[in-house]
């Protein structure tokens, strides 16, 4: 087996078996150093862009991510590098990011599932991108992770703004969410009271739940 032969395989353990051509051709176009990571609460992917000392791109993604969440998260980062490329300077979720990110989604959305692509033909028709949009594609996306159940996939999201919950990734620390910062939440630990930021994609658990 080939070295690209070997890299495809990876890829295809983790996308669906439609986009892995296009990923592994991007991949390769822009030379990026690619990871595949193990389960971050604090984020699902990341992209860093080349500098002294650093001279490549570099993307990452959590590899405990159903194929079709897995392929949206490529997205995602891959429009930080079209950002990057088209722009001098660019704030990291601002216009210019939006519009690369609202053109990959275009020009892949026949990727999805046929009954994720109605959404993400809304999402794409205007700058800024709708942010209650953008969550019903994932919430959509999640019912399609091997497995699904809706009980097993409550994300922070879905909790109104003084709840007590578990992460999943760190289920022995019951919090409580206090306020919404766009796509995090302001949260405290109930015990010692002091607070974090916490990802509104991220997972939760019953806080009566075992630990």
């Amino acid at each position: 087996m080939t070295a690209a032969e070997r890299y495809r395989a990876i890829l295809r353990n983790h996308l669906p078996p439609q986009a892995v051509d296009m990923v592994y051709d991007y991949l390769n176009l822009h030379r990026v150093h690619f990871h595949i990571t193990l389960q971050r609460s604090s984020k699902l992917g990341d992209y860093r862009w080349p500098r002294t000392g650093h001279d490549y791109h570099e993307i990452s993604i959590n590899g405990d991510l159903g194929p079709y969440f897995f392929l949206w998260v490529f997205l995602h980062e891959a429009a930080h590098l079209e950002t990057h490329l088209h722009y001098t300077t660019a704030a990291p979720h601002g216009h210019e990011w939006q519009e690369q990110y609202r053109r990959l989604i275009a020009s892949h959305a026949a990727l999805f599932p046929p009954d994720v692509q109605p959404l993400l033909a809304r999402l794409v028709q205007r700058i800024p991108l709708n942010r209650s949009l953008l969550r019903q594609v994932e919430e959509c996306l999640r019912r399609h992770e091997p497995g699904y159940t809706a009980a097993a996939h409550t994300t922070l999201d879905q909790l109104p703004a003084g709840s007590r919950f578990r992460l999943k990734s760190k289920p022995d620390i019951l919090f409580e969410s206090m306020a919404r910062r766009r796509t995090r939440w302001l949260c405290r630990d109930v015990a010692t009271g002091r607070q974090y930021t916490v990802a509104g994609h991220a997972e939760i658990i019953d806080p009566e739940a075992e630990v």
